[in-house]
């Protein structure tokens, strides 16, 4: 695995050598006020929330929990923490104070710093270190930064949680060499341009808005955005317009539902889209394609190991498929689960709760098909696979069938226990606006399947739901569904 060397900090020795005039990042806060930011700015309001983080105890090696949303703070905390040498650890603003105790007994933060909204869920939580709560973020303490410390690629930069779709969430600690190492999927799969404007929608604590939200960008020579507000369809489309926007990163779900909504409109800024998280499914890439023009370039990594398939720029993917194995990283199809080296993934993690990683191959926990041209098209987790009178049926595959129908919003694909069959398949579905729950649309739904793909894959049970029980990073919780 290349390494950086040792001895480097991406502060100094990245942010602090961009032009100190040159845009940075574009922050739309929740209240309506737009900002642009220059690298000098960020250098300076993050070298004195550095030396506020130092006088509370942070040094190399220390956490620091962040619970604020897409705003300037978020981006000042990572560098401040960067620079120091700390881990940090950014959470979700959709954590409840179980969540965050949690994540406090196990990650043992030197500080907690949160924004006013989400102060009581901290205070719920019952910290036993310092709670550093953000005003209105745009004047900071001007304290004279702190030196910039020497850094070795296992020296820790981030502490991450996963998803927690089959149990608990495990602690994943990564290096600095996860932070430099995203120049790899930065350059070859999110591929914004010198210049452009690039906005990844994830929200703190997923993983992937810890690399994307503006590391990425930046390794680019491109801008970021952030914007501070709940989703929804026609605002999410509106900033698009307003800024400008040159590479967008959103989750599937995202996608779908902007693509349920109604017509996409005049999007003419973009000229790539991508995303990863979860199967995407072909009605998705088809309704986009079909209104804008553009195809979304899905992808693929985990929590641990960072991003490690794409569809790259020029690429020419089957439908469905979520790309192949970015320059370099060598990955494996070992009965129908996809297996990676570690030594040739950059951003591949330190260990699980302080302890080092298993050794040899990474086993992705993932079924996965590889065709002859070497594409991967996700299927489902390993412990997902649903075996029905011998047949295994990834729940992918049927979700985007479903997705393909009229009335489908949202849906999700689980194996129920049967006395005659093992399993069957079972389609927990969130209906669009204007269609009604009925035994008549179930059957619909059956048909539809059967018609669509092979017949032992249609869900024998569908269960109309106002909602799909998700973790905070929007992943389904199939365990919760069972």
């Amino acid at each position: 695995m290349a390494q950086p060397l040792a001895g480097r900090n991406f502060v100094r020795d990245f942010v602090e050598t961009r032009p100190p005039d040159a845009p940075a990042i574009i922050t739309r806060t929740a209240e309506g006020r737009r900002r642009s930011w220059t690298f000098g700015e960020l250098v300076e309001r993050s070298g004195s929330l550095a030396a506020v983080f130092a006088g509370h105890g942070v040094s190399r090696g220390s956490v620091v929990l962040t619970l604020v949303g897409n705003r300037v703070e978020y981006v000042l905390a990572i560098l401040a923490c960067l620079r120091l040498g700390a881990a940090a650890l950014p959470c979700s603003e959709q954590l409840r104070p179980k969540d965050v105790a949690l994540r406090l007994a196990r990650a043992k933060p030197v500080v907690v710093m949160c924004d006013e909204r989400n102060r009581a869920v901290v205070d719920a939580a019952s910290p036993d270190c310092a709670v550093l709560v953000v005003g209105d973020g745009y004047a900071l303490a001007g304290a004279a930064p702190p030196p910039a410390v020497d850094l070795g690629p296992a020296d820790p930069a981030f502490v991450l949680f996963t998803s927690g779709t089959s149990g608990e969430p495990k602690m994943v600690t990564h290096g600095q060499r996860y932070v430099w190492g995203q120049h790899l999927q930065a350059t070859e799969w999110m591929a914004a341009r010198r210049g452009e404007l690039a906005w990844s929608t994830a929200a703190p604590g997923w993983s992937k808005s810890a690399r994307n939200s503006f590391i990425a960008p930046w390794l680019c020579g491109a801008r970021a955005l952030l914007q501070d507000r709940r989703f929804d369809p026609q605002e999410r489309l509106d900033t698009v317009r307003q800024e400008r926007v040159d590479v967008l990163c959103m989750a599937p779900t995202e996608y779908r539902l902007i693509a349920a909504h109604g017509p996409i409109g005049d999007v003419s800024s973009l000229h790539r889209i991508i995303t990863a998280g979860e199967a995407l499914g072909v009605p998705v890439v088809e309704a986009w394609r079909q209104q804008t023009g553009l195809v979304i370039a899905d992808g693929y990594g985990q929590t641990e190991t960072g991003h490690l398939v794409g569809v790259r720029p020029g690429d020419a993917a089957p439908a469905g498929s979520m790309g192949r194995p970015l320059p370099g990283v060598r990955v494996e199809v070992i009965d129908g689960e996809l297996v990676v080296d570690p030594e040739t993934v950059p951003t591949f993690f330190l260990g699980y709760d302080g302890e080092p990683p298993p050794g040899g191959l990474w086993r992705t926990g993932d079924q996965v098909r590889r065709d002859e041209d070497g594409w991967l098209f996700f299927e489902a987790r390993v412990d997902d696979v649903i075996v029905s009178s011998g047949y295994r049926i990834g729940p992918a595959e049927v979700e985007s069938t479903l997705l393909g129908h009229a009335a489908v919003r949202e849906v999700a694909v689980i194996g129920v226990p049967d006395a005659e069959r093992g399993e069957v398949v079972a389609a927990v579905v969130v209906l669009k606006d204007g269609f009604v729950a009925s035994d008549t649309l179930a059957a619909e739904l059956q048909a539809y399947v059967k018609a669509e793909t092979a017949p032992y894959k249609y869900p024998r049970v569908v269960r109309f739901v106002d909602t799909l029980p998700k973790t905070n990073s929007g992943k389904i919780r199939r365990a919760a569904l069972r």
